[in-house]
């Protein structure tokens, strides 16, 4: 697996990660890791006949989870060379088969790339945590989500039209709880009083319109293997399922 690290900066990280990766992978095209000056570049992989590139800020690549984000960059490389219908499916035919005749607004069409991508990381990071323990990942995802529910006021003496995360948007917070809860019950990583289960549950109140559980199934339980068919299908029928649902007034 070949690593070229483009520009100054820490290398360590990437190697690390290769090597890792290694271990049960490998990659056919060589990677060429593109370190970023802006601090809130996020860190992505691209895709071309010759080559993948992983780009990355310099602050990320500095940080306690650059090793880790590396292995879920090479994840995602390897899922587009095996051709799995997640990396290869066209999120906008999906959006057009599920929302064809349908008004729906911009945010909402930007959060159904969301649960696209989301589908794109649990086939990620099914690579991922087979090499890796997924300690720091779960930590990650506790974190990431423990944020987007932090500013929420006193429950008891809130008034009923304040929401528990006041800033963050509930819908698509309440699909990204569903998606990190998912993603570590699949790869049993949460026992069933871990801290994860008790911030999904504040972020699935927020949003009483959205069906967490489903989401929460649909992620846990993608097929391994699924033919292109298959998973156009289960990422058509979460489309249709977040617009229809999103938004609805609590019973």
């Amino acid at each position: 697996m070949d690593i070229r690290v483009q520009g100054p900066g820490p290398t360590s990280p990437f190697l690390g990660a290769r090597d890792r990766f290694e271990t049960e992978h490998d990659l056919s095209l060589p990677v060429y890791v593109q370190l970023r000056d802006d601090p809130d570049e996020r860190t992505w992989a691209g895709h071309y006949e010759d080559r993948h590139v992983l780009n990355i800020s310099r602050q990320a690549a500095s940080s306690a989870m650059a090793r880790e984000l590396a292995l879920h960059e090479f994840a995602h490389m390897a899922r587009y060379e095996q051709e799995h219908p997640s990396h290869t499916q066209s999120t906008d035919e999906v959006l057009f088969l599920a929302l064809a005749g349908k008004s729906v607004e911009r945010r909402k069409l930007a959060h159904c790339h969301q649960i696209a991508n989301h589908m794109k990381d649990i086939y990620a990071d099914d690579i991922t945590l087979s090499v890796d323990s997924g300690e720091k990942l779960l930590a990650y995802l506790e974190s990431s989500l423990a944020a987007a529910v932090a500013d929420r006021p006193d429950p008891i003496s809130r008034p009923a039209f304040r929401r528990l995360s006041p800033t963050a948007d509930p819908e698509i917070t309440a699909v990204n709880a569903a998606f990190a809860l998912a993603l570590a019950e699949r790869h049993d990583l949460v026992d069933d009083d871990h801290r994860l289960y008790d911030l999904a549950h504040v972020a699935a109140m927020d949003a009483p319109g959205v069906d967490f559980e489903g989401f929460n199934r649909r992620f846990r339980e993608l097929a391994r293997d699924p033919n292109s068919s298959d998973y156009r299908q289960v990422l058509v029928g979460a489309t249709r399922e977040y617009v229809a649902g999103g938004g609805r007034a609590a019973d």
